[in-house]
């Protein structure tokens, strides 16, 4: 065979597998330019458009930083990076978050002023908040005394009388429109790994509550005997019972249908069946009888201590990184006007 000869054997070879590459058809798949598409298409083409923008709006500079914080191994940031992160997911792998026992949150938590209103979500003025959230803080005014009628207690508030600031900068969580005064109780949970601590005030139920900006004289009634009943009572039972492992409990409840955050059935039950022994010991039957029923037909009471939960195991990588580039973030909040 000459050299002729070989050249076309090889070229019919090649259109041999080039008819059967197509056989099938042809099946492109387009990126960037949707116009790309047009010519495939006329021809009998299936194309597959990807929906791809350069990354960072086309911005070199920032793409190009954006690309070295991707935790690639062989990027001496992206490696920073990596190693960071897997701290990170050790670390709330390794969290055991415990309900401790309970406080007055003047006596629990550091630096809280005695005009000092928290408040769910990041930073934001009083004339910048929400209904609820106005309402939330109308109805703690008017809880702590500072005031005898809303119409006073917005007074306040406008006068700059309150002291505001985010439940997270002191290590509290607050659902919904949520706030936290000096005088309410809260949970304290503690991470049994690390030792840092989360709080948290005591789930109302549902209906007229403070976190939905409710104030009338039902729900001050009832945030009183929260702090007057409720909480001393289950503060004697977790004296006497000793911790309890939020992380358990939660995993159970998952187990059972929870998500921990708008469904709480099982966890609630959960957490009732595990310190009413103890209650029923150090309370008078009475007050034992009428916590008891409260948390019977309460069945969101653990969504808070849900939320210190979470807290307490992003604590520590929160407000005690030690992490050389770690790109995770500590807290998500919403404030009713916006998430950060």
């Amino acid at each position: 065979m000459n050299s002729g000869e070989g050249a076309s054997c090889m070229a019919r070879a090649k259109i041999k597998e080039s008819v059967a590459l197509f056989e099938g058809g042809i099946r492109a798949l387009n990126v960037g330019v949707s116009e790309f598409a047009l010519s495939p298409r006329a021809y009998g083409a299936a194309v597959l458009e990807l929906d791809w923008r350069p990354p960072a709006g086309g911005d070199r500079d920032l793409g190009l930083l954006l690309a070295r914080l991707e935790d690639d191994p062989d990027d001496p940031i992206g490696s920073r990076v990596a190693a960071a992160n897997a701290q990170a997911i050790e670390r709330i792998l390794a969290a055991r978050p415990t309900l401790v026992g309970m406080g007055r949150a003047a006596e629990t938590l550091s630096g809280l002023g005695p005009r000092h209103i928290l408040h769910a979500g990041p930073p934001i003025a009083w004339p910048r908040m929400c209904g609820p959230m106005r309402g939330a803080v109308i109805g703690a005014i008017l809880y702590e005394g500072w005031a005898d009628s809303p119409e006073a207690a917005q007074r306040l508030a406008d006068g700059g009388a309150i002291t505001f600031a985010p439940c997270h900068h002191f290590g509290a969580v607050g659902p919904m429109a949520g706030v936290v005064s000096p005088s309410m109780p809260v949970f304290i949970v503690e991470n049994a790994a690390s030792g840092n601590r989360a709080f948290a005030i005591l789930n109302e139920g549902m209906g007229k509550v403070l976190r939905f900006g409710a104030y009338s004289q039902e729900v001050l009634d009832r945030l009183r005997w929260l702090n007057g009943t409720l909480a001393p009572a289950l503060a004697r039972a977790l004296e006497a019972r000793g911790p309890v492992d939020l992380k358990n409990l939660t995993a159970q409840a998952l187990q059972m249908g929870d998500e921990c955050h708008n469904r709480n059935v099982a966890a609630s039950s959960l957490f009732v069946r595990m310190v009413a022994p103890a209650l029923v010991r150090t309370s008078a039957p009475e007050v034992a009888a009428t916590v008891l029923e409260f948390l019977e037909v309460n069945n969101h009471f653990y969504l808070n201590l849900s939320m210190a939960a979470s807290k307490a195991t992003h604590g520590r990588r929160a407000r005690h990184r030690g992490l050389d580039g770690g790109d995770g973030d500590g807290a998500q909040r919403r404030r009713g006007r916006a998430c950060a």
